[in-house]
């Protein structure tokens, strides 16, 4: 019966310190994030190491980011951790969370079939690429989900100068779905897609695709981190969410990222203040 009431000697050490109540040893929070964070495995390595620290579980709801800002929005979760910069911040300033910050970041890729029908292997101008495909009207495979990966790919057709809404249906193909059921539909259509490079490090069913564009400073991939407002959404349990916010930014938490690797590759980098 003690095993069963007694919390661990982590959390002992937090009450101790003031920073968590003994009735929240055994309890949970919720964090609204990205498939990508999910997908990768990322947080198969952390979470465990942050119950182990506190006692407290997270259960993460992986949709695309614009799904997870209206989950939250809605109070449906603690904490949201995704990868819109400017719709966190907006998120914070229409009163839904507690400020924001940089967690990490990694980078998109643009992948295709080796036969590379638009000729883009190597180009590291995503914008470039993106007209080269358009052009070609090579098969293309978008996510189509309100995604931070799929805000980011429709902001770089419209740099480009395609009409994407015209093209819908025909060479261009939207999903509606995660990263990893997009990439095996463009991987069975032998198409185009864009994907984050954790997801893509962590994808098995590659089924002949490939990199084929990378390096371009507009494929930055920054993440971040807020608490959801509890005086907004009573039910959202701020003090056991103010937690895990402050180990993801702590040099712990932080270091726990950065050891997180697929195949040997490190596929996270943190950048929490700066």
């Amino acid at each position: 019966m003690a095993g069963r009431i007694l919390p661990s000697l982590a959390a002992i050490a937090l009450m101790a310190l003031g920073l968590i109540h003994p009735a929240a040893a055994d309890r949970f929070i919720v964090v609204q994030s990205t498939t990508s964070t999910q997908n990768s495995g990322l947080y198969d390595h952390i979470l465990p190491l942050f119950r182990e620290r506190t006692g407290i579980e997270v259960r993460v709801v992986a949709v695309g980011t614009g799904q997870a800002l209206r989950n939250a929005a809605n109070g449906d979760g603690d904490v949201l951790l995704v990868h819109a910069r400017s719709d966190e911040e907006r998120f914070v300033s229409d009163g839904h969370g507690i400020s924001r910050a940089d967690v990490m970041y990694n980078d998109f890729v643009i992948v295709g079939p080796a036969k590379d029908p638009a000729g883009v292997a190597g180009m590291e101008d995503a914008v470039a690429a993106l007209a080269r495909i358009a052009e070609a009207e090579a098969p293309f495979v978008s996510r189509g989900d309100d995604s931070g990966t799929h805000k980011v790919e429709l902001e770089l057709w419209e740099e480009a100068g395609i009409d994407i809404a015209a093209a819908s249906g025909s060479w261009y193909r939207e999903t509606g779905s995660g990263m990893g059921a997009a990439l095996n539909t463009a991987g069975g259509m032998g198409a185009y897609a864009m994907a984050d490079r954790a997801t893509w490090t962590s994808f098995a069913n590659r089924n002949g695709q490939r990199i084929l564009v990378e390096g371009d400073p507009r494929l930055f991939n920054q993440y971040g981190i807020v608490l959801v407002n509890p005086d907004k959404h009573p039910n959202v349990k701020a003090g056991l969410g103010r937690l895990f916010v402050d180990w993801v930014l702590s040099e712990e938490g932080q270091a726990a990222i950065a050891a997180y690797r697929v195949d040997g590759q490190q596929v996270f980098f943190p950048n929490a203040g700066g």
